[in-house]
């Protein structure tokens, strides 16, 4: 996860606050996870979120699904469902106009794995 993140902002500084990442503390079925991001901009042209990215340490990709943003965008808020092959941290970070990146850590327990590979 670390190797996906760091090709996402390089070497730039995360920062904790601004995302609020919304997903079940208990999930019975990883193979379909609900989740809201949202960041706290307000969205003009001057101030805007560009991207927000979420990444898995457990999943086999741990880029899970990067939203493109501007500022016509209205709101930075994006939901939809993921899969989770295992218990484990999702991060979710958000890109600002001004190059900085914010994030979030939400440690979710499964109960039912998804994304495994059958041999």
């Amino acid at each position: 996860m670390q190797d996906a993140i760091g090709k996402v902002v390089g070497g730039a500084v995360i920062n904790k606050g601004k995302v609020t990442l919304e997903l079940p503390q208990l999930v019975e079925n990883g193979n379909t996870v609900s989740m809201t991001v949202k960041v706290d901009s307000p969205m003009t042209q001057d101030s805007y979120v560009k991207a927000i990215h979420v990444f898995t340490e457990k999943n086999p990709q741990p880029n899970v699904v990067s939203f493109h943003l501007g500022p016509r965008s209205g709101r930075a808020t994006v939901a939809t469902r993921i899969r989770l092959a295992d218990s484990q941290t999702v991060t979710a970070i958000a890109q600002m106009s001004d190059g900085t990146f914010w994030s979030q850590n939400v440690d979710v327990v499964v109960t039912l794995a998804a994304c495994l590979e059958v041999i």
